[in-house]
């Protein structure tokens, strides 16, 4: 584990269940002083750099919880090696270093894999199957909302700086549902933005809104929030009928001339269910279920939004090479 901050604990724990899967031993911090703590209650050996964790003989895999900006190098790095490579989200802030680190380990022969754990979830996979049968007809829009404000009570102070977390409520939870979007929907062409800023970091009260225009003709939208309480909602919209997930458990499936179906899916630990298919992959049992053009779409659309934020709203395309 590289990095243990808030999310790499979180990882940590969620591993616990797994442990006849994947099973943490050594751990980086540049600054094991001040983690020490963590190590020792996980019982993990603890080194100051990459490079001196990747000396030890036992480790057959890495996962990433580290500021984002990092993430590129780290991953050329540790493919370097020849481990196999679990990175949280948001993947890369650029296209660019996305498309350099899944080079990186492509050219290794190594597996790279990406932490959005909210792919995991029920009712996402129900809506990608009704999607695939054409359940729905025609695709025509998709609403999307997720807020969070733990992005005030538990980031650290990296993340407040706008180089790491560009665009308000975007990189720690928006990116959440950009990653939905092309999982569901694939590709998107452009966007547009609005950003409007109350108050600003470390005690940030903003929401950001987004227009999007998918590459197969649909339209979308994104809202994010980072001061109110947790709220996830996914409604997608067909000339045959529309599906809605909301709360992460509950799907609504409404199709032309038939009563509505209302269903609650069984929570799930995402974090475990990412552990264990990062360590199925690795072992060759299934493909990991984020192919890497989809992370490469993912930080694409998300950059575009940022050059979006960035020009004042103007509309934006998406960089596709």
């Amino acid at each position: 584990m590289v990095g243990l901050g808030w999310w790499g604990k979180r990882l940590l724990d969620a591993a616990q269940p797994a442990a006849d899967r994947i099973r943490f031993i050594h751990a980086v911090s540049p600054r094991p002083e001040l983690r020490r703590d963590v190590a020792d209650a996980h019982g993990l050996r603890l080194s100051p750099s990459i490079a001196d964790m990747l000396r030890d003989p036992e480790v057959d895999a890495v996962v990433l919880a580290t500021p984002h900006s990092m993430h590129a190098d780290q991953i050329e790095e540790i493919a370097r090696a020849g481990k196999p490579i679990l990175c949280e989200k948001p993947f890369t802030l650029r296209r660019a270093d996305a498309v350099r680190a899944v080079q990186a380990c492509e050219q290794a022969g190594v597996l790279l894999a990406l932490g959005h754990n909210r792919r995991f979830l029920p009712a996402l996979v129900e809506l990608k199957r009704w999607i695939a049968a054409g359940t729905l007809g025609r695709l025509l829009h998709v609403e999307g909302h997720i807020s969070n404000q733990n992005s005030s009570g538990n980031f650290a102070t990296w993340r407040h700086d706008a180089s790491e977390s560009p665009a308000g409520g975007l990189t720690g939870t928006g990116v959440h549902m950009l990653d939905c979007f092309v999982n569901l929907l694939g590709p998107v062409r452009r966007v547009t933005t609005q950003l409007i800023t109350w108050r600003t970091a470390p005690d940030p009260l903003d929401s950001l809104s987004v227009l999007l225009e998918f590459a197969n003709g649909m339209s979308g939208t994104l809202v994010t929030i980072r001061v109110t309480p947790v709220t996830w909602r996914l409604h997608i919209f067909g000339t045959d009928g529309n599906a809605e997930n909301h709360d992460q458990t509950e799907l609504t499936l409404r199709l032309t001339g038939k009563p509505a179906e209302h269903r609650h899916l069984p929570e799930v630990d995402t974090l475990r269910l990412e552990l264990e298919a990062f360590a199925d992959a690795v072992e060759g049992r299934a493909p990991y279920p984020i192919p890497y053009d989809q992370m490469i779409g993912t930080v694409a659309v998300f950059e575009a939004i940022t050059r979006s934020v960035a020009a004042r709203g103007r509309t934006t395309e998406v960089e596709t090479r």
